[in-house]
């Protein structure tokens, strides 16, 4: 008899739950996929969002929402004035941010990001070279769904290592990390064709400062930490009036090392040894590969190209004060913690003697006889 009291006080305790709950419809929620941020000269934020469309009675693949605010919640609160569909952020994949905004500084605006609970650390950061709305708004013919289209896009090109692949985890890491600084990949439209990856964006702190050009994005790579696959073309040509010289790398695969020299004054001086294993996909050029000696003499030439870059780019970092290498993580392991915080790193950066060492080795060039 108690058993039966019980499972029907059971049942008259579950039958009210099942009408409650926060109840969604599907096709009355817009997801959104992608969102771009520009500042104006007045101050205010341009925000936009692409959303894909599920109704099959629209001819449109997406819809795209445009609102000026002072802050991104009050631009979403505009922007669902415009739209029948309650607007939601939890597929969001791609953050977009103009380069005026970068240059500004963007810690204020992806701190909304990260409180937001719907909002996951995966959605990937991307900067605009030029108006990251119009960028966004523009339809491709090729591509009817820009998210769509962007997203693969950079996970693409990160899989190829020309860009790094950087999430609101990863910025946020290195944002707070106060011996390294983060990066970000830059995207640029060409006309209304296509889109296109076009270099790696560096800051100090959250301020975009300084550019690596896409035809170095991989020896960036190298240096910043060991990868497998990739594709790298090398032109030794030193003269445009010399005969052309030009290796085409491929099925790349590179370690690196970090030395901290440590004197009586302090560090002394930090190293890169980097080693990069690749097959030659393509050669123009005098040199016989098959030739043991010839084939030497071309990995040395490389080697001394790419190490030359290398430095270059290290010696950029060092004249705008930013880590992006995250130098100063193996200095902290080296000195301590307390000894780390009486130093002003981004002025003993400057002083540091940084320098690589890249080691090209041709594993094997093709079937050729």
């Amino acid at each position: 008899m108690l058993k039966k009291y019980a499972c029907l006080f059971l049942i008259l305790c579950i039958l009210p739950l099942a009408g409650c709950g926060d109840q969604r419809i599907l096709e009355d929620l817009g997801f959104i996929q992608t969102t771009s941020y520009d500042l104006l000269p007045d101050g205010n934020l341009s925000i936009s969002v692409s959303i894909p469309q599920a109704d099959p009675e629209t001819t449109s693949k997406r819809e795209v929402l445009t609102a000026t605010a002072k802050s991104s919640k009050e631009a979403k609160m505009i922007m669902s004035r415009q739209t029948g569909m309650l607007l939601v952020s939890g597929q969001l994949r791609n953050v977009l941010f103009g380069l005026s905004m970068a240059e500004q500084g963007l810690h204020g605006h992806l701190d909304t990001l990260y409180r937001d609970p719907s909002i996951s650390s995966q959605v990937k950061i991307s900067v605009v070279e030029g108006n990251a709305g119009e960028l966004l708004i523009d339809d491709y013919k090729q591509h009817p769904r820009t998210g769509r289209y962007i997203d693969m896009l950079l996970e693409k090109e990160a899989l190829g290592q020309t860009i790094p692949k950087v999430t609101l985890f990863n910025f946020a890491r290195d944002y707070f990390d106060q011996g390294v600084d983060p990066v970000a990949p830059i995207i640029k439209k060409h006309d209304k064709n296509y889109i296109t990856t076009n270099g790696i964006a560096l800051f100090k702190d959250d301020r975009y400062v300084a550019k690596i050009e896409p035809q170095d994005a991989l020896i960036f790579s190298f240096l910043k930490g060991k990868f497998r696959e990739g594709q790298l073309n090398i032109d030794l040509s030193e003269d445009p009036k010399d005969k052309k010289e030009v290796v085409m790398f491929s099925s790349l695969i590179s370690s690196r090392k970090v030395k901290v020299v440590q004197g009586d004054q302090g560090i002394d001086k930090v190293m890169f040894y980097v080693k990069v294993s690749g097959s030659v996909l393509e050669y123009i050029g005098d040199a016989r590969l098959s030739n043991d000696r010839e084939r030497h003499e071309l990995e040395q030439r490389i080697s001394q190209y790419i190490t030359k870059k290398g430095n270059a780019m290290i010696s950029i970092m060092k004249q705008h004060q930013i880590d992006s290498l995250g130098i100063g993580r193996y200095v902290r392991n080296r000195i301590g913690y307390e000894q780390w915080k009486k130093m002003d790193w981004r002025q003993e950066l400057q002083k540091l003697q940084v320098e690589c060492v890249i080691d090209v080795h041709i594993k094997d060039y093709g079937k050729f006889r």
